[in-house]
């Protein structure tokens, strides 16, 4: 696929609570890189927390209404939403399903994930383009968890047992990306608070599976994901594996100026990685 310089992709953007506060480098990387690559972000006005985790465990007519809010608000906007957030793109994801089932088949909007609009309307061969700064020798382990690509019945842009985008993006990065086991399995983000001895050894058996197949750091798409990878980790041979955002890395490869600074804000510093590879 190849667009014209002129292309503008233009989306309401739906950032959620968690890229507001915890999650602020994803935020920031996710619109740096879009407008990079020609993407147009208008945060939608007004927005309200989709009810995920804990809404829609509670009261289903709750978390439809929420969700269902900011869907309203995008509809008004008569534009498509863009989620960072794959807990917010299920939610929305399953309002749109329940409230209005037919409307995207009406050609009214939708609500997309920003890996599925770089990947698959912007393009890998464009994105490849953009690169000055090729991931060369950074072997990665791509961590799609168990949210952003299930269930397949509402989401559905990439195989849930066996996904490539993300595999694929990073490789036109020009990283040396390792096939894995782990890369839908759960982190146990969800238990982070409540069982954390169960989170922690869900995060070692998925540390442990990726240096096994030879990866470096691992590349999330999701900041609980992100946040539990780094909290929980257990130290191997006295060092932990960093964990990079896939629009960090984008960042990185595109050449953005700020793009360090997003990295600053890790629990798990990846710059003795990237500096030994001279990135």
């Amino acid at each position: 696929m190849s667009l014209p310089e002129t292309v503008n992709l233009k989306y309401a953007y739906y950032p959620g609570c968690s890229l507001e506060a915890t999650a602020r480098e994803y935020d920031l990387s996710v619109r740096a890189v879009c407008a990079q690559l020609g993407i147009e972000l208008a945060e939608l006005p007004d927005w309200n927390c989709c009810g995920a985790s804990s809404g829609h465990s509670t009261n289903r007519r709750l978390a439809s209404t929420l969700a269902g809010r900011n869907l309203a608000l995008a509809e008004e906007l008569k534009m498509d939403i863009a989620v960072a957030c794959p807990a917010c793109y299920v939610r929305l994801r399953s309002a749109q399903h329940e409230l209005q089932p037919d409307k995207t088949q009406q050609g009214g909007y939708n609500t997309r994930h920003i890996l599925d609009i770089i990947c698959n309307e912007i393009g890998l061969e464009n994105v490849k383009s953009k690169v000055v700064k090729p991931l060369k020798g950074l072997k990665l382990a791509a961590y799609y968890g168990c949210y952003l690509v299930r269930p397949p019945e509402i989401v559905g842009f990439d195989d849930p047992e066996n996904p490539q985008c993300l595999d694929a993006l990073l490789e036109a990065l020009g990283a040396e990306v390792k096939d894995w086991s782990g890369k839908v399995d759960c982190c146990g983000g969800s238990l982070s608070l409540s069982k954390r001895n169960i989170a922690r050894q869900m995060v070692a058996e998925l540390i442990d599976m990726a240096r096994q197949a030879g990866a470096e750091a691992l590349v999330a798409a999701c900041p609980l994901c992100h946040a539990n990878l780094e909290m929980r980790q257990p130290a191997g041979n006295g060092r932990k594996m960093p964990v990079f955002y896939f629009t960090e890395l984008i960042g990185l490869a595109l050449g953005i100026a700020e793009a360090k600074s997003w990295l600053k804000r890790h629990l798990i510093s990846p710059a003795g990685l990237l500096s030994s590879l001279g990135l």
